[in-house]
């Protein structure tokens, strides 16, 4: 789990996350693909190791509880943010409107729109970045 969330936190994409626990999720299998493929080339630097059996708790509900973990770190950011940068950033990434559309309903500038959105991905980041 270190080693998914060493990823995440060097990752640039950590402050545009459109699903955080996807993105976790597959660092994660990205991680067990390149342990099973260095395993493959050289089984004996590797312990024999039952993930289903040996594993205090099954690997896709830890990946889950870390999942759930960080949605709610990002739901409470979305539930913080002032009530105009709320509405642009969820008419973008929940109603899956366009700077333009977004522009055009609430009769703002496009920069407008824009500045909008950065500040809630900015306080988002701060949130999730802060509550880890």
């Amino acid at each position: 789990m270190q080693e998914v969330f060493a990823r995440a936190a060097g990752s640039e994409q950590r402050h545009s996350l459109a699903n955080p626990g996807g993105f976790l999720r597959r660092i994660a299998q990205n991680l067990l693909i390149d342990r099973a493929r260095r395993q493959r080339r050289n089984p004996a630097l590797f312990f024999s190791f039952q993930e289903e059996s040996d594993a205090a708790s099954p690997p896709q509900q830890e990946w889950n509880m870390e999942a759930d973990d960080l949605l709610r770190l990002y739901e409470e950011a979305v539930d913080a943010m002032p009530p105009k940068t709320r509405r642009v950033f969820l008419m973008h990434r929940v109603d899956e409107l366009s700077y333009r559309e977004i522009h055009e309903c609430l009769g703002i500038s496009i920069a407008t729109v824009e500045y909008h959105m950065m500040r809630a991905l900015g306080f988002i980041a701060k949130v999730v970045d802060g509550g880890q």
